[in-house]
C-alpha cells in the first residue's frame, strides 16, 4: 500500500482543508473523513496519505490540480460515478479540488493506515 511519509503532515486532510474534510472515526487501522466541497469551492492544498475507499454521497464535476497548479484530473473527462456507489482510490499527493459543477460534491473516504493482507 502506498503511504507516502515524505508529505508534510501540515498537508494532512484534516489539517490543511479543515472546512471541506471533517473526521468521523479513526484507530490504528482506518480513518473515516467526510469530505464536502460546495459548488465553486476550491480545497485548500492538502494530501491524502492512505489509500481509500470511497463511498459518493453526492456528484459535481472537479478539476484536481497539483501544488503548481496543474491538472491531475478533470472529471468531466471520466464517466461520473453514481450517488451511493462505491470506488476506490490510491493515495493522493498534495492537491487542491475545485468543484466546477452545480452542486456539493460530497464523498465519505475509509482510509486504509495499514496493509491489511
Amino acid at each position: 500500500m502506498e503511504n507516502d511519509r515524505s508529505w508534510p503532515p501540515e498537508l494532512d486532510a484534516l489539517t490543511a482543508a479543515p472546512e471541506n474534510h471533517r473526521l468521523l472515526f479513526d484507530n490504528d487501522s482506518v480513518r473515516v473523513l467526510d469530505t464536502s466541497i460546495a459548488a465553486g469551492q476550491t480545497t485548500s492544498l492538502h494530501t491524502h496519505r492512505w489509500p481509500a475507499a470511497l463511498y459518493i454521497v453526492s456528484w459535481s464535476d472537479f478539476v484536481r490540480r497539483d501544488e503548481c497548479g496543474q491538472v491531475m484530473l478533470d472529471s468531466r473527462t471520466i464517466t461520473p460515478p453514481k450517488p451511493g456507489c462505491a470506488m476506490w482510490t490510491p493515495s493522493l499527493a498534495p492537491h487542491t479540488l475545485e468543484n466546477i459543477g452545480t452542486s456539493e460534491l460530497r464523498v465519505i473516504a475509509v482510509e486504509l493506515k495499514k496493509d491489511q493482507r
